[in-house]
């Protein structure tokens, strides 16, 4: 039987860069849902099983650490790994998110689309599959 696609929801407010990123992670095979606010990203992640959340900070209508908050609070989704993406790359974004509960925290200024699939990989423990 094949292995499950992966799905994941990409929400990043940034039109150009949700696009370059939810096409480069559909190449390495992840079945990707995409979001442009806080508020969508939420309703897909409550309707949609997901096995990632790429999760940027600064979002329309619901901030990035308020829809993490709500993920880690609801029991539906709060097993759901999340990675933050910003262009906030400051301790305290970084100790908040990972008080929050993301697995990582990557300053986009100083990811390419590889190091996003790579991390995607590895919070997914598929690296090298």
């Amino acid at each position: 039987m094949p292995e499950r696609v992966r799905r994941v929801l990409l929400a990043e407010d940034d039109r150009f860069l949700r696009r370059a990123a939810e096409a480069r992670l559909r190449r390495h095979g992840l079945e990707v849902l995409t979001a442009a606010d806080g508020e969508e990203a939420l309703r897909l992640a409550r309707a949609e099983p997901l096995d990632l959340v790429l999760l940027d900070v600064v979002m329309p209508k619901l901030e990035g650490f308020e829809v993490l908050k709500r993920l880690k609070e609801d029991e539906a989704t709060a097993r759901i790994p999340v990675i933050v993406l910003s262009n906030l790359g400051q301790d305290r974004d970084v100790a908040q998110a990972k008080a929050l509960g993301a697995v990582a925290f990557l300053v986009k200024a100083h990811l390419s689309l590889q190091d996003l699939v790579d991390r995607v990989d590895a919070a997914l423990g598929t690296e090298g599959t």
